[in-house]
């Protein structure tokens, strides 16, 4: 069983922001995989849609709970597995965690860009942030898909990298809470279709055929 996690907010107001491309690019994967229509699931306070790719059984997320509390969500579907009674040490390994994929918005990357991680930092994105607190650990993959715009020779043009901390965490929100504007979300619409194959590729064929394929 494969869980895709789809980061954003849930009202509608949030439609088209930047913080809500996860969110976004499965519900393209959604449509590519002609999925039953998302249902609400009270016991994890999120949308799901359920199918299969080939014999691989899938189930398509969207947390119903603001960014921050994501990993409350996650948590439904991914949990730890018992302390082992012979060791009395945790096991490394989450139920469902090495087919946990979450796909979110990153800063650090440039505009319609995407890069496959596993086991990587967390940028200081509070959905991921939710998660690993809830799941604890890291050891994941993310479909990070970039929204920060970016010099003609592909510098990011990071918001709020010149200004104070404070300054600059404010400009951050203002930024990933605005919505695209058209040319952008032209733009996205030809990542979240790359996403959406990335995602396919991960699951028939496996992580590192899907990094070589489709990391930009």
């Amino acid at each position: 069983m494969f869980y895709i996690v789809g980061l954003g907010n849930p009202e509608e107001e949030y439609n088209n922001t930047r913080h809500n491309t996860g969110r976004m690019a499965v519900l393209k994967l959604h449509k590519d995989l002609g999925f039953e229509d998302f249902e609400f699931n009270k016991k994890s306070n999120a949308l799901i849609s359920e199918g299969k790719i080939g014999k691989e059984k899938l189930i398509l997320i969207l947390p119903e709970t603001f960014m921050n509390k994501s990993g409350s969500a996650v948590s439904y579907f991914v949990k730890p597995i018992p302390k082992s009674s012979a060791t009395k040490t945790p096991a490394k390994r989450k139920k469902g965690l090495e087919n946990l994929i979450v796909v979110h918005d990153d800063i650090d990357l440039p505009l319609g860009s995407l890069k496959i991680s596993y086991n990587k930092g967390m940028g200081g994105h509070k959905g991921l942030e939710s998660i690993v607190k809830a799941v604890k650990t890291k050891e994941f993959v993310r479909f990070r898909i970039g929204v920060s715009p970016a010099t003609n020779k592909g510098k990011v043009k990071k918001p709020g990298a010149n200004l104070t901390p404070k300054k600059a965490g404010e400009a951050v929100i203002d930024f990933i809470l605005g919505k695209f504007k058209p040319k952008e979300l032209e733009i996205m619409k030809k990542t979240f279709k790359k996403t959406s194959e990335g995602i396919q590729t991960l699951i028939l064929e496996g992580r590192d055929r899907a990094m070589n394929e489709f990391n930009s």
